[in-house]
């Protein structure tokens, strides 16, 4: 529902760009011809049935890129269609946020959940950030808030505080740095302190504190994805089929970490995959990320279970089309909050790792 902080956003952005006619969306033989070659470096994972649903949203999307000068960011959970057919730029949250930094482009759109939105938003102050579906949360983000980052300082006084990048931006804002799942341990320690405060993923926490000789005082947060990945589900993928490569995101419990032949950060994981060339690998983590990989690793046999990120499957190609015509929803941050929220991110973008 439209809030008229919204409605102003809208305004004042189509008052800038204008807001376009949408684009003709019908499938037709000239339309199929003309993407068959967008269309054969996916068409492993992307059912020939499929494709016509997907094509003409495809198709108008890249052309409006141009027109509005807007580039589009997409995560390794965002589904092939968007992350292999219209995104500019992809990867992990680290690779978006730095990526983000740079965009020379009038028009963001993140293709993620908030939180991220938030951060190229932090790191492009001047520029229009949409993001396709402003319900696209995250459970992290949802497990802490600023004044629980407050009383946490209040229980731990001068104990710094390094908060993983899945907050919000007021979250931010009461820390000292950021960090992501590649950089968390590099992070920790680069802050010099035998003591450490770090939210929200307990099971990241539980991970870092393994690699590091700091103390890690964690929050009780959980990725919703990863939580649901079991020990058992691993031991019996391996029993049925014991030559196959388990590989998983540190977010996941400390048991299924220790069922995995390698423990790595989403962009770990893919140079995992790349550099070793397994004939069949199970990542325990999101599973677009298998798909997406798979494109580009067509000899490697990508292995379920896996699970869905419902807030990663509200961004579609029909809402990102919406977001290119009517400019909407844009993310707006309170200045106050954005200063300090900004220097948190800035600090783990600048740190020589």
């Amino acid at each position: 529902m439209a809030t008229p902080q919204t409605d102003a956003a809208l305004t004042d952005a189509a008052r800038k760009y204008g807001v376009l006619a949408m684009p003709d969306l019908e499938y037709t033989p000239e339309l199929a011809k003309e993407m068959a070659p967008a269309y054969e470096p996916v068409s492993k994972v992307i059912p020939p049935i499929e494709w016509p649903a997907f094509a003409p949203y495809v198709k108008a999307i890249n052309r409006l890129k141009a027109e509005r000068n807007a580039v589009i960011l997409a995560h390794n959970y965002m589904t092939p269609d968007i992350f292999h057919c219209v995104a500019d730029i992809v990867g992990d949250s680290l690779q978006l946020a730095k990526e983000a930094a740079e965009a020379d482009a009038d028009i963001i759109v993140q293709c993620g959940v908030h939180f991220m939105a938030e951060t190229s938003k932090l790191l492009n102050p001047e520029k229009t950030v949409l993001i396709p579906d402003l319900k696209a949360g995250c459970s992290l983000a949802d497990a802490i808030t600023a004044a629980d980052v407050r009383a946490l300082r209040e229980a731990y006084p001068g104990v710094p505080v390094v908060t993983y990048v899945n907050t919000t931006a007021e979250v931010k804002a009461e820390c000292d740095i950021c960090c992501t799942s590649s950089n968390a341990v590099q992070v920790v320690e680069s802050l010099g302190a035998p003591k450490v405060i770090f939210l929200p993923d307990q099971y990241l926490a539980n991970y870092v504190a393994k690699q590091t000789d700091v103390e890690i005082i964690a929050w009780k947060g959980e990725c919703i994805v990863h939580e649901r990945f079991t020990a058992d589900e691993l031991k019996a993928t391996r029993e049925a089929d014991p030559g196959v490569k388990i590989i998983a995101h540190p977010e996941c419990p400390p048991d299924v970490l220790a069922e995995a032949d390698f423990t790595g950060s989403t962009n770990g994981m893919i140079k995992w995959v790349k550099d070793h060339r397994p004939a069949k690998v199970l990542m325990v983590t999101e599973c677009s990320m298998s798909d997406n990989v798979a494109v580009e690793t067509p000899d490697v046999e990508f292995i379920r279970p896996c699970n869905l990120c419902p807030y990663m499957k509200r961004i579609t190609l029909p809402k990102i089309l919406d977001s290119l015509v009517y400019l909407k929803d844009e993310i707006t941050i309170d200045p106050a909050v954005a200063e300090r929220a900004r220097a948190s991110v800035e600090r783990m973008i600048n740190l020589k790792i």
